[in-house]
């Protein structure tokens, strides 16, 4: 029987960079996905500028960007009479944002893992954890029964990972769904990544590959059954509700595509580790897909795991320490921007929000520090400044007297 160093269940986002970095640091490594690719996958495809850095670092960006997807380097958002024109900080040198095509998009990590050395099985799925006592010692393959060891398993294996169902992976957060999210695609419209928001609703155009546009609506969650029932007329009735500029460009575009969606927009943090096993991705950590940060924070965590543990896998005293690291720095992390986008999914932005936007669109350079609070690259802590509390006390002077 083969002995691995780690099992990475899932070879998608989060798990395919995991097992890759895992690999490039020596470590022997079995990688199953219970798919094939090339395969879609519901996703708002959009890689924040901090996901973009790390596909550099990786070595990866290269593949990305022949995929031919554009490069996103502004943003466009509007509310009623307040509009943002601008684009986030760059991370690590790197301005733009892009959004492939996931069957384009999750080959390339695949392959990169593989590159590192990664054994990689498709159509292979997980049915159970193996143990000795307490600890996670290895998986059991659905189809064929076998079972295969390893000193750590990564559950990479998404919302309704079955990893941390086997594992007992408790919910250390959770919070109500508040959306449902509905999206196709679109060519003839004009480029650009593009947000609108209205009281109630929520879109967004995200351009990808072969000239695509992703349109995107975002729905109250007690609205799902409604808006299921014929999701293309709800989608563009948003758009027109929200957007009618975009909506006349969609009249004269085509639709490229069947209209996909879900009304499963879970929020949690699981517990993100225990003894033999870790969980990375959607399995570990999942939230509103309205702020579009599923990839990126896939990417972080297959990092921050790989980084926790270096070189102390076989150390049971040094792993141990290393995977209540990985959990604490994770929650810490992520955690202001959960907040923020709980906030965004409930569809009903605050006065005071409106103000602090207001005063935003007055000047270039916060437009640009907003997004980039948006994109991760500047702590959401650290936006507001006595700077801005006195422009928005300005600006609504000024809305005032007017």
């Amino acid at each position: 029987m083969t002995h691995y160093d780690v099992i990475v269940v899932g070879a998608r986002c989060a798990g395919a960079p995991t097992a890759m970095l895992l690999a490039r640091a020596g470590y022997r490594v079995l990688m199953v996905e219970r798919g094939t690719f090339p395969k879609d996958t519901l996703s708002t495809l959009y890689i924040h500028q901090p996901g973009i850095a790390a596909l550099a670092r990786w070595g990866l960006l290269p593949a990305v960007v022949a995929t031919g997807a554009p490069a996103l380097d502004r943003v466009h958002y509007a509310h009623g009479d307040i509009r943002l024109d601008g684009c986030s900080w760059a991370a690590d040198g790197q301005r733009a944002a892009y959004a492939p095509r996931r069957y384009l998009l999750d080959p390339i990590l695949a392959r990169g893992a593989v590159d590192a050395g990664v054994e990689f099985r498709e159509n292979c799925s997980v049915s159970d954890l193996v143990f000795d006592g307490d600890r996670v010692v290895g998986v059991r393959l659905g189809a064929t029964g076998a079972v295969e060891r390893a000193t750590l398993v990564v559950g990479a294996d998404g919302m309704r990972s079955t990893v941390a169902a086997k594992a007992g992976a408790r919910l250390v957060v959770e919070d109500p769904t508040w959306t449902c999210a509905y999206y196709s695609y679109w060519s003839g419209l004009r480029p650009g990544f593009r947000l609108y928001d209205a009281p109630g609703h929520w879109v967004g155009t995200v351009p990808t590959n072969d000239g695509a546009t992703l349109v995107a609506g975002y729905f109250p969650q007690e609205q799902f059954r409604s808006v299921r029932g014929d999701a293309l007329d709800a989608l563009l009735t948003n758009v027109e509700k929200t957007a009618p500029e975009l909506r006349e460009e969609m009249a004269g575009g085509a639709r490229l595509e069947r209209v996909y969606g879900t009304g499963d927009q879970r929020n949690f943090f699981r517990q993100a580790a225990g003894t033999g096993w870790a969980l990375v991705g959607d399995a570990a950590h999942h939230k509103d897909s309205i702020t579009a940060r599923g990839i990126t924070d896939g990417f972080y965590q297959a990092q921050l795991l790989a980084d926790c543990i270096g070189d102390g896998l076989h150390d049971p005293g040094r792993l141990s320490a290393a995977l209540d690291t990985y959990a604490e720095r994770r929650t810490e992390a992520l955690t202001p921007e959960y907040r923020a986008t709980l906030k965004t999914a409930r569809l009903d932005p605050p006065a005071h929000h409106l103000d602090l936007l207001r005063a935003v669109a007055t000047s270039g350079e916060l437009t640009d520090r907003y997004f980039s609070t948006l994109s991760g690259v500047c702590p959401i802590d650290e936006f507001v400044t006595p700077e801005l509390l006195d422009l928005m006390e300005e600006t609504d002077m000024k809305g005032t007297k007017g």
